[in-house]
């Protein structure tokens, strides 16, 4: 996709969505921490579920070392991989009193170094919680950039890559949740709106998808 192109893609996606912002419930860096480690394998409406009654409970690291491990799995079963989840904010939460003052890292080695806390995790972190331009590529992020053409990779390291080096400084801070949610919402996996889509023009997907039958408005 040639530069005016990209810049012009993004432009839609801003106008379409003036101010994203992630998904997923939280009150603080911490809750969106274990928010977004949760959300692995897991859909945010799920996790939204799942943490309602944790974090008007639990909004710091120590007090979920104070609500425990076996308490944590009642909030969670719901959600994907939940015994293994449950350790690792238990664990995290302990490496946050012990390293951090009880506070949310804004360093993505740090942040990385707690337990299930993947570069994903931490660039949704940085970005939500601390403003820094960082993009985490996820499954949505991972398509779009293929199918459009707009950073196509074989890896989401290698995604997230060239999504940095596209990306126009104008729409660094705010392409993760653009791209995220076009991704949800409009380029869906198995048939992407075309119809409805603002970018469609710029996007080298082929054949673009047509309006179903029975939703086209009559005159």
């Amino acid at each position: 996709m040639k530069k005016a192109d990209i810049y012009e893609f993004y432009a839609r996606l801003a106008e379409d969505i003036p101010e994203p912002r992630t998904e997923l419930n939280y009150t603080n860096s911490y809750t969106l921490l274990v928010a977004v480690a949760l959300s692995a394998q897991a859909t945010d409406v799920g996790v939204n579920k799942a943490t309602k009654a944790l974090f008007e409970q639990v909004t710091t690291p120590q007090e979920m070392l104070d609500l425990g491990e076996a308490a944590l799995k009642e909030h969670i079963k719901t959600v994907g991989l939940f015994n293994t989840k449950a350790k690792n904010v238990i664990l995290a939460a302990q490496r946050l009193v012990d390293n951090h003052d009880g506070e949310v890292p804004s360093d993505r080695d740090a942040l990385e170094a707690l337990p299930g806390v993947g570069r994903k995790t931490a660039n949704v972190v940085l970005n939500e919680a601390f403003g820094i331009p960082t993009i985490a590529v996820d499954t949505h992020i991972f398509r779009v950039s293929n199918r459009t053409g707009l950073a196509p990779g074989k890896t989401p390291l290698a995604v997230e890559k060239k999504l940095e080096k596209a990306t126009p400084e104008d729409f660094k801070q705010h392409a993760h949740h653009w791209l995220i949610l076009h991704g949800r919402y409009l380029c869906k996996a198995r048939t992407p709106e075309c119809w409805r889509c603002s970018v469609t023009d710029f996007c080298r997907y082929k054949p673009k998808t047509s309006e179903p039958r029975g939703k086209r408005k009559t005159a």
